[in-house]
């Protein structure tokens, strides 16, 4: 097992199309949670704020312990958000935790 980070940018004005599909999305983040392989999970707000509010969020970061680089892009490339249309990019990387330890 090895760490990956997924993160998804998303499409410009697709808030409402985010909101539909998150509870779906933090299911399936909650199984990773309940198996002790998620390192951390949120969306990256769209301006300089906690809750940015009607701007919404330019994408999201998920670090997640997977079996290969494979697995985490089959699972990445099946959430909800790619399968309804919020991110326009998505990118799959391993990942090194160096800190903390």
């Amino acid at each position: 097992m090895m760490l990956y980070a997924i993160s998804g940018e998303d499409i410009p004005e697709r808030l409402e199309r985010r909101l539909a599909a998150r509870t779906a999305h933090l299911d399936r983040i909650n199984i990773l949670q309940k198996e002790g392989r998620l390192i951390l999970a949120g969306p990256y707000p769209a301006i300089d704020s906690p809750d940015p509010g009607p701007a919404g969020f330019s994408g999201s970061l998920i670090v997640a312990e997977f079996e290969s680089l494979e697995a985490a892009r089959t699972w990445a490339e099946t959430d909800p958000y790619v399968t309804s249309g919020v991110f326009a990019k998505l990118t799959v990387k391993p990942f090194k935790k160096v800190m903390p330890p």
